[in-house]
């Protein structure tokens, strides 16, 4: 026998259980705490055995709710007709983006205001180039 220590509602339980069970055991506890804290929050601090009891009324209701969601599901496949196979509906991954990567380097002031200065005389060049044509 294994000792397991659990929360639920904000209280330390020691529980026992087989050799092996232990992360079973952990996860059936984590469900049981999430209704427990919906309880606490809603309704504030209750005593233990109160809290456990409608935490696990709670889950027994999901349990109910999704057995008959089960049952449903198991009839309607029964009333297959024969030879029809029923697949199960696989929605594929979407696929990510692709990533396109830009590099844009910075240019040094001084080359911006070497560019500029070119301009500004390749413009008078033209400027000059028009008057002549023109007289």
């Amino acid at each position: 026998m294994a000792e397991v220590e659990i929360e639920i509602g904000g209280r330390v339980f020691q529980v026992a259980c087989q050799a092996g069970e232990e992360e079973f055991l952990h996860s059936a506890a984590s469900l049981l705490d999430t209704e427990a804290q919906s309880l606490a929050d809603a309704l504030g601090r209750v005593p233990s055995e109160r809290m456990l009891l409608m935490a696990g009324l709670m889950l027994a209701d999901k349990t109910a709710g999704l057995e008959e969601e089960l049952r449903a599901a198991e009839q309607k496949l029964t009333e297959q007709p024969a030879g029809v196979e029923v697949a199960p509906r696989i929605i594929p991954a979407p696929t990510p983006p692709k990533v396109e990567t830009v590099e844009v380097e910075v240019i040094p002031e001084e080359v911006m205001a070497a560019f500029s200065r070119i301009a500004d005389r390749a413009e008078g060049v033209a400027s000059q180039v028009e008057d002549a044509a023109a007289g």
